[in-house]
């Protein structure tokens, strides 16, 4: 396959240095994408760059993964409106263990193929790196001027919000440039790729590597990424979506994916996904068809979170899903992990009652009174004679219904449903 087409199609190719196709077509070429490493997960903010990567890897180049242990303790001004928090040498060093772990599931990191992917870190090559030394043998080559004229540095110098630029920042183009002149001296790296905010910091790197040793140097942003709103890909409004399972559950990962827009989905899916072109055309034009069934969003969430989570998370957060918007049975309820479990039901009334209270109180009681569930006991009764009130999914005949230890899931939670729509969750202290 050839890399730059495949970006093309997809929508991912935003900037390119003449002559690095060529480069690509002449032989294997190592790339590498820089990952900062300000947390102990990836969010899907850094999917594109990733996926950069595992396309480079499919179309027989050699990626590598930088982690920023060095540029993450200084923290690039590129797209930020203030200067971020500097993290300590144990605080990266777990933080680069964790995507490492992540990014295995992206890449071949642990095959013989000669185009295996490789992790490194730039705190290895710049912690013994004395400044008189980085002073001399780096800072000499790029003027000031140079570095003055790149959008970042003038979009925070002239920013309403801004409160200028430290010196710590302005110099973190010429790390991030040293760090390709060290993979292109050391591992024959030719070509450094990232999203388009990273231009500037890229061809610092290219001009650092012909100012000094003359070497083939490239570059390639993708765009970056946004909603058909405009708006900022990937956040929410309680935050990130990251990729830790402990920080955002499979299930509402995939439920991200499945709520964006048609057209964000046409987009997504070319991005997020190694699905081929003709398949992904042919899903494309048979959702058009009908958009109602969401049939991309749901290919979409089943190929991002399978690749992400496994298939056995992908199929737990279907099953979850189908909990308030489907068919479920108690079974799948008592499936559900905990943390699924109160991600799926975040938002509806909560009560939390003595386990005794719970156990010795009558259904009407509890529900009516000890809870606002239902407006009355009357009122509950009546549902429950026509067959409108649930138990952790299953109707319940009884208008005097008695809650026992078997309806506590995992001891603890007991769902109950009023009608199609109005689920409350009552959890035993």
């Amino acid at each position: 396959m050839n890399f730059v087409e495949e970006l093309k199609w997809r929508g991912m190719l935003h900037q390119i240095m003449p002559g690095t196709e060529e480069q690509l077509a002449k032989e294997t070429t190592t790339a590498y994408v820089g990952i900062d490493p300000t947390a102990d997960s990836l969010h899907i903010g850094h999917l594109c760059g990733v996926m950069m990567l595992r396309h480079f890897q499919r179309c027989g180049h050699k990626p590598l993964a930088l982690i920023g242990g060095a540029t993450g303790m200084i923290g690039d001004p590129s797209g930020k409106s203030q200067e971020r928090n500097l993290l300590d040498e144990a605080t990266l060093r777990h933080n680069v263990e964790c995507i490492k772990k992540q990014l295995g599931r992206f890449l071949d990191f642990e095959s013989d193929a000669p185009n295996r992917a490789e992790l490194v870190n730039n705190y290895d090559w710049m912690k013994n790196y004395t400044f008189l030394d980085f002073a001399r043998e780096v800072g000499k080559h790029i003027t000031v001027n140079y570095m003055m004229a790149k959008d970042s540095v003038q979009r925070r110098l002239n920013g309403e919000a801004s409160d200028g630029l430290s010196f710590t920042e302005f110099t973190y183009q010429l790390l991030q440039g040293y760090d390709f002149l060290y993979l292109n001296t050391h591992r024959n790296c030719k070509l450094q790729m990232g999203g388009s905010d990273q231009w500037g910091n890229i061809t610092t790197g290219t001009e650092l590597i012909r100012r000094t040793t003359g070497g083939e140097a490239y570059a390639l942003t993708c765009p970056l990424i946004t909603k058909s709103d405009g708006r900022k890909f990937g956040k929410t409004e309680s935050g990130n979506v990251w990729l830790d399972a402990n920080r955002t559950t499979p299930y509402k990962f995939y439920q991200f994916w499945l709520n964006v827009t048609d057209e964000d989905a046409e987009r997504y899916i070319k991005i997020f996904t190694s699905l081929d072109k003709e398949e992904i055309e042919s899903l494309i034009t048979e959702h058009r068809a009908d958009p109602g069934r969401r049939l991309l969003q749901k290919r979409l969430g089943e190929e991002v979170t399978v690749m992400v989570h496994g298939r056995e998370a992908y199929n737990t957060a279907v099953e979850a899903s189908n909990l308030l918007f489907g068919k479920a049975t108690k079974e799948s309820l008592l499936h559900l992990d905990e943390a699924t479990l109160l991600s799926v039901f975040e938002g509806v009334p909560t009560y939390e009652l003595a386990k005794d209270v719970i156990l010795s109180t009558k259904a009407p009681d509890l529900l009516a009174e000890t809870t606002d569930c239902f407006p009355s006991k009357g009122e509950f009764r009546k549902m429950v004679k026509g067959g409108g009130v649930s138990v952790n999914k299953e109707k319940i005949a009884d208008t005097e219904y008695a809650f026992s230890e078997t309806d506590l899931i995992g001891g603890k939670y007991i769902l109950v449903q009023k009608g199609k729509k109005n689920y409350y969750l009552i959890i035993a202290k």
